[in-house]
């Protein structure tokens, strides 16, 4: 690449109605840096509004999908310098909950290392498609930090012991595993990972987006509230279903 030419640390695609975010750091597997981060964040927002896209699917440049956070901030990320901590922890807090908040379903393509940070996008995504090569795991404490931003997700969607298992000892696990365990939805050939989550994605976005849109907000609701209040949620965005089929029409 000529010297004096920035990179930019996303590429965003249009397929039709399917947008495509492409992390794009793949020298350095696509680590989270501040940098990287803000522009997932943005690029999330971006798609939510934008009324053409219909769905998203996230991946990443080269032989990863995402290595977690990028170690090399850490050194200005100190005690004495507590408000970098604090944004920095506040960005990255957004960036995970805005897959669930997003109104468009969200696909995954994950290939070779999903760690950290990196494992959190990806099954933080509404579906996700796994590469047979995937390394998929939380190795924070080896490196004398926490999880604490990705823990949430893994929790809720494995269960306690495994994903303490997972968080505390630090094993990776290939995409079989990951599979049964119930993370993963598909399994492909490395250079097959786009295809299918595009096949995904096409599918979602042939839905009624209003449909869509309040089928995912109610699954996450649904998951977080009582049984008869969950039931009461569903009621009331059934009673809805009907101006949906007019809108369709």
């Amino acid at each position: 690449m000529p010297e004096g030419i920035a990179v930019k640390p996303l590429i965003v695609e249009d397929r039709g109605p399917v947008r495509i975010l492409r992390m794009n750091r793949p020298d350095k597997l696509n680590a989270l840096n501040t940098e990287l981060t803000q522009a997932l964040l943005d690029g999330l927002l971006e798609a939510d509004s934008t009324e053409g896209v219909r769905a998203i699917v996230l991946a990443g440049e080269g032989r990863a999908f995402c290595a977690g956070a990028d170690l090399s901030e850490f050194k200005e990320l100190t005690p004495e310098r507590q408000h970098l901590v604090v944004t920095r922890a506040d960005l990255t807090c957004r960036l995970q909950s805005q897959l669930q908040r997003s109104s468009k379903p969200i696909v995954s393509a994950v290939q070779g290392a999903a760690l950290g940070g990196g494992a959190g996008l990806a099954i933080g995504c509404d579906m996700m498609v796994a590469a047979s090569d995937l390394k998929f795991g939380y190795p924070e404490l080896r490196h004398g930090i926490v999880p604490a931003l990705v823990m949430t997700g893994l929790q809720r969607q494995l269960g306690r012991k495994a994903a303490f298992e997972m968080i505390s000892l630090g094993r990776l696990i290939g995409a079989e595993e990951a599979k049964t365990l119930g993370l993963v939805n598909r399994i492909a050939a490395p250079s097959d990972i786009l295809d299918v989550a595009l096949e995904i994605a096409e599918a979602w976005a042939a839905a009624n987006p209003r449909a869509m849109a309040a089928a995912k907000g109610l699954f996450y609701r649904v998951a977080d509230l009582p049984f008869d209040a969950a039931m009461a949620a569903g009621r009331d965005v059934n009673a809805l279903m009907r101006g949906f089929r007019e809108a369709a029409g």
